[in-house]
């Protein structure tokens, strides 16, 4: 099912619709940047949410914001790092993973898709250190979710793991209650 926005672009970005996207973003320049009235999503959001390289790629190309945010004061960073894989994505996963490994090329097809994602969006200027309405950095929720790929982007990029949420806690904090001993480590040699 999914999300429903009000505005098209948006729905389209975040359907993968790249002929939509091009359409709208030909006849209006601006609405690359557009928010969505319902929840403040902009395109680039959209396609973050869902993984969406293509449209991410177009939408920088015609200079998307990627410092703008939504109502939850995320940017499009907060959602690239918080992506996860889809329940068809295990499905796929799991059924094909005795097939001559096939599934796990997949995950790590699927992983490297997301780092992608990610160092696009370092590389387009996206403040790495904007916190969410929750204090939450990209940092805090890519140590919440243990993903050992992104971690050490974010902190290539300057990412400040010392930051602290509204609970106080920074990403180190986060590594450590969950105890992702590697993960600490990491983030102990850059603070």
């Amino acid at each position: 099912m999914g999300i429903l926005y009000s505005e098209p672009i948006c729905q389209a970005a975040y359907q993968n619709d790249l002929g939509q996207v091009w359409r709208w973003a030909k006849e209006d320049y601006h609405c690359v940047d557009v928010q969505d009235s319902f929840n403040g999503d902009t395109p680039l959001i959209c396609a973050c949410r869902r993984g969406h390289l293509r449209i991410v790629s177009f939408l920088l190309r015609r200079n998307a914001n990627v410092n703008l945010k939504n109502q939850k004061e995320r940017t499009c960073l907060h959602y690239a790092v918080k992506k996860r894989f889809t329940f068809f994505d295990y499905l796929l996963i799991i059924l094909l993973m005795p097939v001559l490994l096939i599934g796990y090329f997949l995950m790590v097809s699927k992983t490297k898709q997301n780092e992608n994602l990610v160092r696009m969006l370092l590389n387009a200027g996206v403040d790495v250190n904007a916190a969410d309405r929750y204090g939450c950095t990209a940092l805090h929720y890519a140590c919440q979710m243990k993903n050992q790929t992104l971690i050490p982007l974010l902190l290539e990029a300057q990412a400040d793991p010392t930051i602290r949420n509204k609970h106080g806690e920074s990403s180190l904090d986060i590594a450590q209650r969950l105890k992702f001993s590697q993960i600490a480590l990491m983030l102990r040699k850059a603070s």
